[in-house]
């Protein structure tokens, strides 16, 4: 609540809200009005880990994170809201402080574009907290990762119970199924090791799409428990029909 202006008192207002200087010069009583502030802060929490370099249809995920980002940070200020963003990886990387403002959206643009991770692993985890220490009033938040990472339930609970998160899983179809193309040598882009894959093998490539399924189900049901949301995004798929279907539902 933010004061709005001082009024003769009425029958019924609270006393608690008596001027008293004001009144005392007047002679009479008068009472403090206060209305509701609209303004809501958004907090994007953007991973930029290594394994977000990942992509094989129509673009990486960070490019579908940095446009999701994007979108959502100039919706933000069209609707006069602040916007904050808190880059990460398995530390937090930087912190933009909410602001209004077409200049703060183009900015958070240009990081969302140039920002290069100093860490390569993903610990959704700290920047939950980072989130949760640095952010005193309630906000609305989106974490946009590809969630290849454990151990977050906790400090996704204790952040969603003071505010309202969103998360949006980026993958790629590559992420759950594993082609077909004979013996591949992969590494992995967060701890640099390399190993040789079969993957004309059936078995491989079953246990590669069970460990994307018990990935994916650790996440939705994560964010069930800390009463989130989280939406799936696939590199490739219209973005904006999934936040459109999203939000409208939550304006029903």
């Amino acid at each position: 609540m933010s004061f709005k202006e001082v009024r003769e008192y009425a029958a019924g207002d609270d006393i608690r809200f008596i001027d008293w200087n004001v009144s005392a010069r007047f002679g009479h009583p008068f009472s403090k009005v206060f209305e509701e502030e609209r303004e809501l802060t958004v907090m994007l929490l953007v991973d930029i880990s290594s394994s977000s370099l990942f992509g094989t249809v129509h673009a990486r995920k960070r490019d579908i994170i940095t446009e999701i980002a994007a979108v959502l940070s100039f919706s933000a200020v069209n609707n006069a809201d602040k916007v904050g963003v808190i880059f990460y990886s398995d530390v937090v990387e930087a912190y933009i402080p909410p602001k209004k403002g077409k200049q703060h959206a183009l900015y958070i643009v240009r990081e969302l574009l140039s920002k290069e991770p100093k860490g390569k692993g993903t610990d959704v985890s700290k920047a939950l907290r980072f989130f949760n220490n640095a952010t005193k009033q309630k906000s609305i938040a989106f974490i946009l990762s590809d969630f290849l990472d454990a151990n977050y339930e906790d400090a996704l609970r204790i952040a969603g119970k003071k505010h309202d998160i969103t998360g949006i899983k980026l993958y790629d179809k590559m992420d759950q199924q594993l082609p077909d193309i004979g013996l591949l040598q992969v590494q992995d882009l967060e701890n640099g090791t390399t190993k040789w894959v079969d993957s004309s093998n059936s078995f491989v490539r079953y246990s590669y799409e069970q460990e994307f399924f018990r990935v994916t189900a650790y996440s939705t049901q994560s964010f069930k428990k800390a009463g989130c949301d989280l939406l799936h995004v696939k590199t490739g798929d219209d973005y904006v029909r999934v936040l459109q279907r999203f939000f409208l539902s939550r304006n029903k």
